[in-house]
């Protein structure tokens, strides 16, 4: 087992920063009322200095985290490509980085800040939401928190869980995807989610889970924390994303399927995703710098169509036919399994149809939360 595994990594922060202009909000103040932490005030406009350089900093700066404000939009549409599939996620960013440390990370090559951010100005992120749900009303939302941070990791501190699902609880034309790999989910009991929340993990093989996600809570954690959210009402989802060929890799990702069902029930998945490993051409220098053990980036890629890197059609499709054949054999009929940026070719040649033939990945996604 890896040793630095936590169900809570927030404990793993050792110091707070505040923006002087935050200082006085009294969402900050709980924070730190609550997190018994050493604590640092900044200008409005700077930043915490941890010692080194950037990106070798980041184990250090990962200690640290930074209450301040969004100066830009909290709401705005996943960042993927006309190339690729797309699901229409929506991404409501509430902080930058996180306490855990996966070598695949593809934040390494996306941030340039070794620290962990929060920002405290919710009233502007839940002013925001009203605005961009009432001008749509006849559009369905599925909204999540995972895209630039963890959506749970931190929540021991902040507890905005409970805040994001209450408001969501009275959203007629939205759904929100609380992401994690943690097993923080006690701010999430007793709860009126309405059906409105699912909480979502991302799962590995057991072996990949150990040796390249540092500082995550392990898989049996995760599992027993989903079991508990669908003991409360929530709808799951997981994650195998991203798929890393390794040594005895097969097995490995059918056991966790295996231990998936074993602990979870089926009926409670709204969706389970697949993705292989890609990422941005500078995270091999970075994750290599940071982690020399580590030797999946030296495998076999291509340039993928939106500048990532990823593995041949050929070897993708073998993984995801293995995924999807244990899969298949086990989920319930309403769950709905699918790509994460893949083309309609590979679709065609896993799954036998494209999105498209069922009215659209984010139809499809709708459908399987009941929510449409």
């Amino acid at each position: 087992m890896n040793l630095a595994s936590s169900p809570d990594p927030a404990r793993f922060v050792t110091r707070l920063y505040v923006a002087e202009d935050c200082v006085d909000l009294d969402y900050t103040r709980e924070i730190i009322d609550r997190a018994k932490l050493p604590v640092t005030k900044v200008g409005a406009r700077e930043t915490p200095v941890i010692d080194g350089y950037y990106p070798a900093n980041l184990t250090a700066g990962k200690r640290h985290l930074l209450l301040c404000r969004n100066r830009g939009i909290f709401f705005k549409p996943c960042p993927g490509t006309r190339e690729y599939r797309c699901c229409d996620y929506q991404v409501l960013n509430i902080g930058m980085n996180c306490p855990m440390d996966c070598v695949y990370c593809i934040l390494q090559a996306y941030l340039n800040n070794p620290w962990l951010s929060f920002f405290v100005n919710v009233e502007d992120l839940f002013a925001e939401l009203d605005r961009e749900l009432a001008a749509q009303p006849h559009r369905f939302f599925r909204i999540g928190t995972g895209e630039f941070t963890d959506s749970l990791a931190l929540d021991s501190l902040t507890r905005l869980s409970p805040r994001l699902v209450a408001y969501m609880a009275g959203q007629a034309n939205a759904v929100l995807e609380l992401k994690t790999k943690s097993a923080s989910i006690a701010h999430l009991e007793g709860l009126d989610h309405r059906g409105r929340t699912v909480v979502a993990w991302s799962l590995n093989s057991p072996s990949i889970m150990v040796r390249e996600e540092i500082r995550t809570a392990t898989l049996d954690e995760r599992l027993r924390a989903a079991a508990q959210c669908a003991d409360w009402g929530y709808s799951l989802a997981f994650h195998f994303d991203p798929i890393i060929l390794h040594p005895g890799w097969q097995d490995g990702y059918r056991a966790t399927i295996d231990r998936l069902f074993t602990m979870v029930p089926a009926e409670a998945i709204a969706w389970i995703s697949l993705g292989g490993l890609r990422y941005l051409p500078p995270l091999k220098r970075i994750a290599a710098a940071r982690f020399p053990a580590s030797r999946f980036f030296y495998q076999e890629f291509i340039d993928g169509l939106d500048g990532k890197r990823r593995y041949v059609r050929p070897r993708r499709v073998e993984m995801y036919r293995l995924l999807a054949d244990a899969l298949n054999q086990k989920i319930h009929s309403r769950t709905c399994l699918y790509f994460c940026m893949e083309n309609d070719t590979i679709w065609r040649e896993v799954f036998g149809f494209v999105p498209d033939d069922h009215g659209g990945l984010p139809a499809m996604l709708d459908r399987a939360a009941g929510l449409r």
